[in-house]
Formats: C-alpha cells, sequence, structure tokens
C-alpha cells in the first residue's frame, strides 16, 4: 500500500508493527470519535484481516458510520469532528502527524450510501477522474486501468460500448458498480463501503454481494450494513456496535449462530434494533 511516500524510510521502519504471526491489514486500536463535545464512538479495538470481508452491524446512530469514516480519515472533515487513538494500516498509523490524509483517502477507497457518479462525466470519465487528479497522462495505460476496473467491477460487459454516456444514464445499481470502478481504478488495498445496497432493488443488491465476494481475493473490505443477512452472507467477520461501544466481534458464524454476549443475541434474534 504506497502511503510511505511521504515519510522517511527509517521512519517508516520504526512504525511496523512486530506482530507479523496474523496478516493483520488494519488494526484499530483506542480509537475514539467525536462530533464536538460528544463522543460517538468509544475506545474502540479490533484487528481486520487482509483479504477478508468485515461487516459493521448495529441499530441506527451506534457508531458504525462514525468509525468507518475514521478509517481513511473522512471523519474529521465533517465541521467540528475528530478522532483519536491509532488506526494502523500495513503497520503505519494513518493519524501521526507526517502523514497527508489526502494520501491516505487516495489509497483506502470509500463507496457510499448512494451511488454518486460524477454528474457531467461520461462513464469512462468517471473511472478515469482520479487517475487523471493524480497526474496519470499516458492514455493507452488509462484505458487499461479503466477497463480492468469496470472488469473488477463487474460492468465492464454491460457498458463496453457506452463509455462515452454519461454516468448518470446507468441504473441505480449500475452505477453503484461505477463508484467501486472508481475506487478501484486507484488500486487501494483496503474498501470501504458504507450501506452500498440500502438504495438499491433487490437484484442490484445482488450483483452487488456477488461482487463483494470476488473482491476479497484483492483487497481487504469492511462493510457497514443495516442488514443483518446481507452480513450473513457477505462477511467473513462481524462487529456488533450499540450506542458507540464494540459490543462483540468475531467470525461471522460464531456471531449469528453463538454469540458471546446477551446484548448481541437479543439484537441478532430481532428482539431490538
Amino acid at each position: 500500500m504506497a502511503i510511505e511516500e511521504p515519510i522517511e524510510e527509517n521512519e517508516v521502519e520504526k512504525r511496523i508493527v512486530q506482530d507479523s504471526t496474523e496478516k493483520y491489514k488494519v488494526r484499530i486500536e483506542n480509537v475514539n470519535g467525536w462530533y464536538g463535545s460528544k463522543k460517538a464512538i468509544k475506545d474502540v479495538n479490533l484487528n481486520v484481516k487482509e483479504k477478508s470481508v468485515t461487516a459493521f452491524i448495529g441499530p441506527s446512530g451506534c457508531g458504525k458510520t462514525t468509525l468507518l469514516r475514521c478509517l481513511n480519515r473522512m471523519h474529521e472533515m465533517t465541521p467540528g469532528a475528530h478522532a483519536d487513538g491509532r488506526v494502523v494500516v500495513d503497520g503505519i498509523d494513518i493519524y501521526d502527524k507526517s502523514i497527508d490524509p489526502v494520501v491516505i483517502r487516495r489509497r483506502i477507497g470509500m463507496v457510499f450510501q448512494k451511488p454518486n457518479p460524477f454528474p457531467t462525466m461520461s462513464i469512462f470519465d468517471n473511472v478515469a477522474a482520479g487517475l487523471r487528479l493524480n497526474g496519470l497522462k499516458n492514455k493507452t495505460i488509462v484505458r487499461e486501468i479503466v477497463e480492468e476496473s469496470l472488469r473488477n467491477a463487474a460492468l465492464w460487459d454491460e457498458v463496453k460500448n457506452e463509455l462515452d454516456k454519461p454516468g448518470m444514464s446507468l441504473s441505480g445499481g449500475q452505477q453503484q458498480r461505477l463508484c467501486i470502478a472508481r475506487a478501484l481504478a486507484m488500486q487501494p488495498e483496503v474498501l470501504l463501503m458504507d450501506e452500498p445496497t440500502s438504495s438499491l432493488d433487490p437484484i442490484g443488491s445482488s450483483k452487488i454481494e456477488e461482487l463483494l465476494r470476488t473482491l476479497k481475493d484483492s483487497v481487504t473490505i469492511i462493510i457497514v450494513t443495516h442488514n443483518m443477512q446481507q452480513a450473513a452472507r457477505v462477511s467473513d467477520f462481524t462487529a456488533f456496535m450499540y450506542l458507540g461501544d464494540l459490543i462483540e466481534y468475531g467470525l461471522t458464524n460464531q456471531i449469528f449462530m453463538k454469540p458471546e454476549k446477551e446484548l448481541t443475541e437479543r439484537y441478532i434474534s430481532g428482539k431490538f434494533g
């Protein structure tokens, strides 16, 4: 993951996590998220395994999205919001003062709840936008990356003859896959997804879920979902949050079949939420 560039090599080496027995892509250590004086997430600790899908579940307002946005420093873009603690990605603390948050947001991709293609751009230009913004001018390489990204987002076959059409001309599900392709074009190693199917019909949702199963072979995925059935279908690990606290985290099968915490069992069984 190319987030080392702003740091001298010897400084990077000092921050490498020594425990290499587990391939954790992301380590969340005592993370708190604030909106002004209100603490929205409280001392969250969990490790996200490389090339897996991790789901954050819990009732509305429990801190799922806040935690997700802390993982690429988007939370601090909200006026009055800030976070503390450590988020370590590939051994680098992304909250270190020497780290440029813009670089972090380029390397840790994010897909939002509602599809948000750039409205004035074509399908092709939507995917190529980030590449061009980062100074890639070789048209052949840009075309190759756009095609590869659309293929990886399972959209190429549907749009390959319509690349000049506006991105907004696509269906809702296609627009969301276009946004995924746009994120993948930056070749992230972590992809954050904030309820990416909540505005889609069942067919569109199913295609996104199928895509997640494929993408995890090459990218670590963290998804917020309000749909417990979806979490059970697509994730390898599940974190249950409630009122800003991380209540339980483990293998998805364990969380859904034999949770350790009574609160988790009550939520999974539909007794509240």
